[in-house]
């Protein structure tokens, strides 16, 4: 498209452009690199008027994306940390706002951060294999990038607390259940069922998709540019706090003593 991309792949199929989030060696989590070029490219998308439908899928087969890159969180402050949810947060409503529908193909793990990002998404596609959650809490910290308010708007106040204040993972069939994903699928066929996906979508005019999508969205979010702004301000006071550092200084010294051991 505008330009190579160091963290994303883009590819034009007619009327289809796939964006690829590119860091397998990391299980594709997302650092502030990858936030800009997302937001270039989504901006791209908006003004290619022969771009009808986006998809969204994670490079390899283990990931669509881990998360937010730890390495990133451990070095954040309150200040920071409040720049890094913003970030995020605009980035996803980038997706969400887009005038093209957006389809999430789900091929591994979807935890926090590359939870958020299907969240964001107007479809969910995810293969059988597929493992979605938060695990923020486990780290003394809570969604931020748009997924305490967007979760509860898709599956409910009472599912959406119970997976982001137990941090607890679930299965592709059981994200079905719940209303998490809209299908779930075999690996193989992922790519196919999200561009037949497409194609259907594509049949309608633009005009009629980009209102529809704007009136459904609008409807459910008359309070979301305020319960963001509380986001960011609870998701940077945890980074005041003690207990959020030493968690997440855990998980790095057990992450290099397992990939030390390897």
């Amino acid at each position: 498209m505008s330009r190579p991309y160091e963290t994303i792949k883009t590819k034009k199929e007619q009327p289809t452009t796939w964006i690829t989030l590119n860091r397998p060696h990391k299980l594709n989590a997302i650092n502030a690199t990858m936030l800009q070029e997302l937001s270039e490219a989504l901006n791209t998308i908006e003004k290619n008027i022969n771009v009808r439908c986006v998809i969204i899928t994670g490079e390899g087969k283990q990931a669509f994306s881990a998360g937010a890159d730890i390495t990133e969180l451990h070095k954040l402050t309150h200040k920071t940390a409040a720049e890094f949810s913003r970030k995020g947060q605009q980035v996803f409503s980038q997706v969400e706002a887009l005038s093209k529908p957006v389809v999430a193909a789900i091929n591994g793990y979807a935890l926090g951060g590359g939870m958020e990002l299907a969240l964001a998404c107007d479809f969910r596609l995810a293969s059988d294999h597929a493992e979605l959650g938060f695990p923020e809490m486990k780290l003394g910290m809570i969604p931020a990038w748009g997924g305490t308010q967007r979760l509860p708007r898709i599956v409910g106040v009472a599912k959406a607390k119970w997976l982001i204040m137990l941090g607890d993972r679930v299965k592709a069939e059981e994200a079905l259940k719940m209303g998490l994903v809209d299908k779930v699928v075999l690996p193989n066929k992922l790519e196919a069922e999200a561009e037949a996906l497409t194609q259907r979508i594509c049949e309608h005019p633009p005009a009629a998709l980009k209102y529809a999508k704007h009136a459904i969205n609008s409807g459910t979010q008359a309070s979301f540019e305020y319960e963001l702004k509380k986001e960011t301000e609870f998701f940077a006071q945890l980074f005041s706090t003690k207990e959020t550092k030493e968690k997440i200084e855990s998980f790095i010294s057990q992450r290099n003593k397992k990939e030390g051991d390897c």
